[in-house]
């Protein structure tokens, strides 16, 4: 049978790369047969991640069944994966986000969970002396990967390892970090082919706080103010996406890469309230600017509050 591998619905450019990495792995030296699989349409960068490194996009899925079996990696929050991926046989999950709680497998599994920035970084150290097999496309995707969730190593989530994967992989392409960031960086803030709805729901994760659920979207850009040009409009659409999603408000951060830090979107009350007692601002208008904040994982999240 061969093995699907995936990561979280939205997929970003770790949850596209890594299934693929991760699938080469089990192809050609687990000699375990896999596919790499999405759950939904791959954002701007990652996109262009794929074609840039000469991968097809891998065919989404919109569920699975108990005849499937499974890796998930980049996640581990059942809110993220496939309706029926408890009825799966998930056989190995490869994340460094927290630990969720909620799946279950049919007998005992591999996790491996690490607080690194990226989960390419984790298949590295997994896959140790193997990695120096794998071929350039493969260390390319991984290290776009590595700059994508590291943002150029601008996130706080960075950590010594990650950059240092990273300067290995891109001295073994001969590529250079800044330049090719930078061509990621200008492809993930071209969102003028999407809608609002899909904008909101593009780099997004459910997470409930105090028994508020919030869809937490982030648009990671270099030019924040080709999406502020659109915030009314954006604004108008959370009410619909909240009640179509089934959740109480959704929350858009727009990080603005080169300077380092975030606008948040204030449409209500309920909004400027998580803004005043998660981030200690004042809120007077529509948005508000957080200094620093760049990390859904590590600035956003833990410090929600309603």
């Amino acid at each position: 049978m061969t093995i699907k591998v995936f990561g979280h619905k939205s997929p970003d450019t770790d949850s596209t790369g890594s299934p693929i990495i991760w699938a080469w792995y089990l192809n050609e030296i687990r000699k375990t047969p896999a596919e790499a699989k999405l759950l939904g349409t791959p954002n701007t960068e990652a996109l262009f991640v794929l074609k840039h490194w000469g991968f097809a996009q891998p065919d989404i899925i919109s569920d699975v069944s108990a005849d499937d079996s499974c890796v998930v990696v980049d996640t581990n929050n059942v809110a993220e994966l496939p309706a029926s991926i408890n009825d799966a046989n998930v056989v190995e999950i490869i994340d460094h986000h927290m630990l969720q709680g909620g799946l279950t497998t049919r007998r005992p599994i591999s996790v491996t969970i690490r607080p690194l920035a990226c989960t390419a970084t984790v298949m590295f150290d997994l896959m140790a002396g193997d990695a120096e097999k794998m071929p350039d496309p493969i260390k390319g995707i991984m290290l776009s990967c590595i700059l994508s969730d590291t943002l150029e190593f601008r996130s706080p989530t960075t950590t010594d390892h990650d950059r240092a994967v990273a300067e290995k992989l891109a001295a073994d392409l001969g590529v250079s970090i800044a330049d090719h960031a930078a061509e990621m960086f200008a492809a993930k803030s071209d969102i003028s082919a999407f809608s609002d709805t899909e904008l909101l729901r593009m780099d997004s994760k459910e997470y409930t706080v105090g028994g508020t659920k919030f869809r937490v979207s982030v648009l990671e850009t270099t030019s924040p103010a080709t999406v502020l040009a659109r915030k009314d409009a954006l604004m108008a659409a959370m009410g619909p996406v909240a009640k179509q999603d089934n959740v109480d408000q959704v929350l858009l951060f727009i990080v603005d890469i080169l300077n380092e830090q975030s606008t948040l979107l204030v449409p209500n009350d309920l909004v400027k309230s998580v803004a005043e007692k998660s981030f200690g601002v004042q809120v007077s208008g529509d948005s508000v600017v957080l200094p620093g904040v760049v990390s859904r994982k590590k600035q956003i999240i833990p410090r929600l509050a309603v």
